[in-house]
């Protein structure tokens, strides 16, 4: 396996250093861009100009990661040449929250294969239902097919966000890659580091990821109570402050839900994934330490069992948006950690997102997370 990453700044000037990648002729080009780039003209075609034998598959971000770090307004372009695996691109189009479910099986539907081992999704990030997606996706694949990725963002805007394939730039559609291959090791790895504060608060009443009561009271008018002057700054200060859920017995599921928007009409939450309807919620909050101590987590657990590889290995970082905001200039830190533990022949690239697709730390299920960083680990075994 081999990678080759460069990192454009100035678009179009930029754009012939991708030329830069050709040397290991890629099969696989992944792109992750700030939303000015990826809404340059003739962005697309030049990336199909450079690639024509490739698959380009990417997304927005709210910050880029590569092998140097951290970046904003920048596209990261990371080039992947395989010796014995095999995979194939699906895109499924999105066109509504609603559609979350059927455009997750539609995607899925295309990439299921007997030889099928992994999947990598990317989805647009405002209007859609992430845990609907993915249980779109597993109504058909599975549970036991590892599934992981994320939803692409805008700089925190939560307004419109793009994902790209062969078939160009979107603002509605899911992208899917998957792997097969004997000698394919994907692993992966995901955790936050966020921690609970406050009482623990019912659900009394919500539909999907719309919750509108909390304890009996308008959900939007609890939440502002919590936040005191940081009410003023939403939905955007609701990257500070997400959710844990909790099951009807008041335990962890594993899972935290981010806010994307609120309305004062009806005093309710938009939270990027669905919510227990019969669970409790519970305010989260985190320091620079705490987050990286997380991706450290992540980074050790993504490692577990992968045995030998030959040649170079990708590590694909999904951090979300609400971590990047609080980690502020720190933002680094969490990128260098999960660099320390994968090594330095490992290659990273990605992006912070509107929320992020993996199973569980240590769980076998796929699901969306919020708030955490999530580790998806590509090689090839000797």
């Amino acid at each position: 396996m081999k990678i080759a990453q460069i990192v454009l700044k100035d678009l179009p000037a930029d754009l012939n250093k991708l030329s830069e990648l050709t040397k290991i002729d890629p099969q696989l080009v992944l792109i992750f861009g700030c939303v000015e780039h990826f809404t340059t003209p003739d962005f697309s075609s030049k990336l199909a100009d450079y690639f024509p034998a490739a698959q380009r598959v990417g997304c927005t971000t709210a910050g880029e990661i590569s092998a140097v770090g951290v970046s904003d307004q920048t596209t990261v372009v990371t080039a992947v040449h395989f010796s014995n695996t095999q995979f194939v691109v699906a895109t499924a189009p999105i066109d509504s929250m609603e559609e979350s479910f059927d455009a997750g099986q539609a995607l899925a539907a295309q990439l299921q294969d007997k030889d099928l081992r992994a999947v990598l999704v990317l989805g647009q990030g405002v209007s859609i239902n992430g845990s609907a997606m993915i249980e779109g996706m597993v109504n058909v694949l599975g549970n036991s097919l590892p599934i992981t990725g994320g939803l692409a963002a805008d700089a925190g805007a939560f307004v419109k966000t793009y994902t790209l394939s062969n078939a160009g730039v979107s603002t509605s559609h899911l992208v899917g890659v998957g792997f097969s291959g004997e000698k394919l090791i994907f692993s992966h790895g995901s955790f936050g580091g966020w921690k609970p504060f406050g009482p623990t608060r019912k659900v009394t009443r919500c539909i999907g990821n719309i919750l509108y009561e909390l304890d009996g009271e308008p959900a939007l008018e609890v939440y502002k109570r919590y936040l005191g002057d940081y009410a003023k700054d939403l939905p955007g200060s609701g990257l500070l402050f997400p959710f844990e859920m909790l099951s009807d017995a008041r335990e962890s599921l594993g899972q935290i839900r981010t806010i994307l928007g609120i309305n004062e009409d009806d005093g309710s939450l938009v939270l990027a994934g669905v919510i227990n309807p019969d669970g409790y919620l519970r305010l989260m909050h985190a320091h620079t330490n705490d987050l990286v101590d997380g991706a450290e987590t992540a980074a050790n657990a993504t490692l577990e069992g992968t045995g030998e590889r030959d040649g170079q290995a990708l590590g694909l970082l999904v951090s979300c948006v609400g971590r990047k905001l609080v980690m502020g200039g720190r933002v680094d830190e969490e990128v260098e950690a999960v660099q320390e533990i994968l090594g330095d022949d490992a290659t990273l690239c990605g992006f912070y997102s509107n929320g992020e697709i993996c199973p569980g730390y240590r769980l076998e299920a796929c699901s969306l997370h919020n708030q955490t960083m999530t580790i998806t680990y590509l090689a090839e075994s000797l």
